[in-house]
C-alpha cells in the first residue's frame, strides 16, 4: 500500500512540489488556477481509488518558476517530461479549470502514456467573437463577485485571510502571480487550441459544475463538441470547482470513468 507523500522532484530543471497518494491505476492531477488544495476532502477520496501524483504548478507551493518559464507551452512539455520521467503508463490525465487547459495541450501533443483524459470545467479556449466573454474576468473582478461566480455557494469558498500566516498568504500571493503569468494576454486561452482538440483520440470526459458562471456549461459543451467521443457531464450544486464544492459527486464520476463503467 503506498504511503501519502509529499516530495520534490526536479523535471528539466525545475524543481516541482508534489503530492503522492493512493495506490493503483495512476492518476496525474493537474490543479485549478486556486492551487492545488491537498488539505480539501477531494484528494483523499479520489486517492481511495487510484494512486494520485498532484503536482503543484510552478509558482505554487514550494516549486520553482524559473524566469524562461512562462508559458502554457512550458507546463505541457514540463508534464510530459514528468510522465516520461515517472514512467507512467496507461495513465488517467485529469486537469481542473487552468490545469484542464494544460491537459489538454498535452493531449494535442503526446498522449502515449495516457489511457484516459478528464477535463474539469476547463479553461483555454475561445468560442466566441472577438468582444465576446467566454472566460469571465477573475483578476478584474472584487472577490464577493468572484465568488459568486465560482461556488454554487460562494461561503464555501470564503477564506479568513486575517486567520493566516503570513508565509501562507505570500503562497497564495505567489500563485495568483503565477496563474496571471501563465495565462494574461490572451486571457486565459490559446487561439490556436481549439484548431488541434480533434488530435484528441482518448476517451474524454469533461466534468462541469452546473452552477460554474467562470466558463459556463455551455463553454463545456463547445469543448464537447470539439473533442471526437468527448462526453460531458454535469455536477448538480457546484459551480467552477466541483471537486472541491461536491467532493463526493465529483469522485463517483470520475471514478466510474476510470474505471470504465461510463
Amino acid at each position: 500500500m503506498r504511503l501519502t507523500v509529499s516530495t520534490t522532484v526536479s523535471v528539466a530543471g525545475v524543481t516541482l512540489q508534489l503530492e503522492d497518494r493512493g495506490s493503483g491505476r495512476p492518476l496525474l492531477f493537474l490543479h485549478a488556477g486556486e492551487g492545488l488544495a491537498p488539505e480539501r476532502p477531494w484528494l483523499d477520496l479520489l486517492a481511495r481509488r487510484c494512486r494520485v501524483i498532484a503536482p503543484w504548478h510552478p509558482g505554487y507551493g514550494t516549486s520553482e518558476l524559473p524566469a524562461w518559464l512562462n508559458s502554457v507551452d512550458d507546463l505541457a512539455y514540463l508534464y510530459l517530461d514528468l510522465a516520461a520521467q515517472l514512467d507512467l503508463k496507461d495513465a488517467v490525465l485529469v486537469g481542473a479549470c487552468f490545469g484542464g487547459w494544460i491537459a489538454a495541450e498535452m493531449a494535442v501533443r503526446d498522449p502515449r502514456r495516457f489511457g484516459r483524459l478528464a477535463l474539469v470545467d476547463p479553461l483555454g479556449i475561445k468560442l466566441g467573437g472577438v468582444h465576446d466573454r467566454d472566460i469571465a474576468d477573475m483578476h478584474g473582478m472584487a472577490r464577493a463577485d468572484y465568488l459568486k461566480l465560482a461556488w454554487a455557494n460562494p461561503a464555501k469558498g470564503a477564506v479568513d485571510y486575517t486567520a493566516m500566516a503570513e508565509t501562507e498568504i505570500a503562497a497564495q500571493v505567489r500563485g495568483r502571480d503565477a496563474f496571471a503569468l501563465f495565462g494574461w494576454k490572451p486571457y486565459m486561452h490559446n487561439p490556436r487550441l481549439k484548431r488541434w482538440l480533434h488530435r484528441i483520440d482518448l476517451p474524454t470526459l469533461l466534468l462541469w459544475g452546473e452552477a460554474d458562471g467562470i466558463v459556463t456549461p455551455s463553454y463545456g459543451a463547445g469543448w464537447r463538441d470539439a473533442i471526437p467521443g468527448a462526453r460531458l457531464e454535469v455536477i448538480a450544486g457546484a459551480g467552477h470547482f466541483p471537486h472541491w464544492e461536491q467532493p463526493e459527486r465529483f469522485v463517483e464520476a470520475l471514478g466510474a470513468f476510470v474505471a470504465g463503467n461510463r
